[in-house]
């Protein structure tokens, strides 16, 4: 996913590393902060695979600094990445939200939807932290407080998204990236539970 965010931010236009690890901290940082030793070497690869571009510039103090653009092989890596995430970028929370942070870069509103459907379909399956054999266990069947808690919290949050993407994808009026549909307060992602 980091290198998604990679490509993602750079999509936008070109940056400096150090403006591109501030940005994907914020995104991400709560969750899995991002050190030097994963984004440089991420950095590295992408350029080596021809998706970025690197050159040098002038810095204050005679210091050279490097600004990375996408290229055009990495604008259709980053969109072939966003039409088919992989599927552990639809069950997990925090990886979802790395690509709905750039669902927007694909031009067309059917293959945005695309892949909201596919992770309100995981959304809609039943699921908990604790199963009884097969049999997923419910917040009301458990004794422990915090456990119980801590599914309480998931099913509320499973259930503000599934509400989200309904709306998103029930709307009549499907005007595309940008839409104000999108724009919703932000929900701390996290396991569900039914």
């Amino acid at each position: 996913m980091l290198e998604l965010a990679i490509l993602g931010f750079l999509a936008d236009g070109p940056l400096h590393g150090y403006e591109l690890r501030r940005r994907i901290a914020q995104l991400s940082g709560h969750t899995a902060p991002v050190s030097d030793g994963s984004l440089y070497p991420a950095i590295n690869r992408l350029v080596k695979r021809g998706l970025l571009d690197r050159r040098v510039e002038p810095g204050a103090a005679a210091a050279q600094r490097y600004v990375l653009s996408l290229t055009e092989a990495g604008h259709a890596e980053l969109l072939q990445r966003l039409r088919h995430p992989a599927d552990q970028a639809i069950t997990d929370g925090n990886r979802f939200f790395t690509v709905l942070a750039f669902l927007s870069q694909l031009p067309d509103i059917a293959d945005q939807h695309a892949v909201l459907r596919r992770r309100l379909a995981f959304l809609e399956e039943p699921a908990s932290f604790f199963y009884d054999g097969d049999r997923p266990v419910r917040a009301e069947e458990v004794a422990d407080p915090y456990r119980r808690g801590m599914m309480r919290v998931a099913r509320a949050t499973s259930r503000a998204e599934r509400d989200w993407l309904h709306e998103v994808l029930d709307a009549p009026d499907q005007t595309g990236p940008g839409d104000a549909r999108t724009t919703d307060s932000a929900v701390t992602p996290d396991e569900h539970v039914d």
